[in-house]
């Protein structure tokens, strides 16, 4: 006998799923879009990071990721163009995350916070892929604007 796995058709029909889902897109989403923010309220001390970590044209690299961000941020609080939303968060994270936390060249005193800050990203990135994943879905308490 074969095991069969099946698609479940998602819902938000449980007890509470349709606020507690808009709560964590308000705090998934309105986290990364504060981030994407402060890339831009100090670009120049964000730049001067992303140089210091070798990445190429510093500042236009960070005002595109935090476009990334908040594009990504306010698409997901909004359910508005979730996929992209979601892509655009997860194309920042894999390339973010190994780029700036690099816990393993990082000198032994610095080691365990960049270590600490790669695996919150690529939990973030997992997060994304599940935007990305459900975003064909309809989103109750969403403007509602997708390809799907």
């Amino acid at each position: 006998m074969l095991l069969a796995i099946e698609s479940i058709l998602l819902q938000f029909d449980g007890p509470f799923a349709a606020e507690l889902f808009l709560v964590a897109r308000i705090l998934f989403g309105g986290t990364l879009a504060f981030t994407g923010l402060n890339h831009f309220l100090d670009l120049e001390s964000t730049a001067g990071y992303a140089e210091m970590k070798g990445v190429p044209a510093p500042k236009a690299s960070v005002a595109l990721s935090g476009f990334a961000l908040v594009f990504g941020g306010v698409g997901i609080v909004l359910g508005v163009f979730p996929a992209l939303a979601g892509a655009a968060l997860a194309v920042f994270l894999l390339v973010a995350t190994p780029t700036m936390h690099d816990f393993w060249a990082a000198p032994e005193e610095q080691r365990q916070t960049e270590m600490t800050q790669f695996l919150k990203n690529v939990g973030l990135l997992g997060a994304s892929l599940a935007v990305i994943g459900i975003s064909a879905l309809e989103w109750p308490y969403a403007v509602g604007l997708g390809f799907f």
